[in-house]
């Protein structure tokens, strides 16, 4: 009988306690699966409370949010050159990331918490020049 309390204990915390939070690791590449400067993934789906790892696999990278592309209210993020990063994301909504250094060649990333899209639209209408905007609207169109 006092092991089956102990079961009955044990299932009802194992409920009770929130899901663990994941954390998924995003490369900075000078070269990789989308061409040269790159995050690999470029796109990247969250739940809300989970984290990135944003890894300057190669030397010269940063994270850097794009303005105009986050949710209202999230932090700020710019990290330093070649400093690896953690990013927590609490708000839900659609998030653009830049590598400082090579922003205008392209390196760009999107991540997408949670279901909420309410800043989708203001992310869509950012302004890069034309390399990166050949990068960043296939990553928005993928966003439902």
């Amino acid at each position: 009988m006092m092991i089956f309390r102990a079961l009955v204990v044990a299932a009802a915390l194992a409920v009770a306690l929130p899901a663990a939070a994941d954390e998924v690791s995003v490369k900075m590449l000078n070269s990789g699966p989308g061409g040269m400067m790159v995050f690999d993934p470029a796109l990247v789906r969250l739940k809300p409370g989970d984290s990135i790892k944003f890894v300057p696999t190669d030397k010269g990278h940063n994270v850097e949010t794009i303005k105009g592309m986050a949710p209202e209210g999230a932090d700020y993020v710019k990290s330093a050159v070649g400093q690896e990063t953690v990013v927590k994301f609490d708000k839900e909504g659609v998030y653009g990331f830049k590598c400082s250094p090579h922003y205008m060649m392209g390196m760009v990333a999107l991540v997408v918490v949670g279901d909420k899209r309410d800043n989708l639209e203001a992310a869509k209408s950012v302004q890069h020049n034309k390399l990166t905007q050949k990068r960043m609207e296939p990553l928005l169109a993928q966003v439902q």
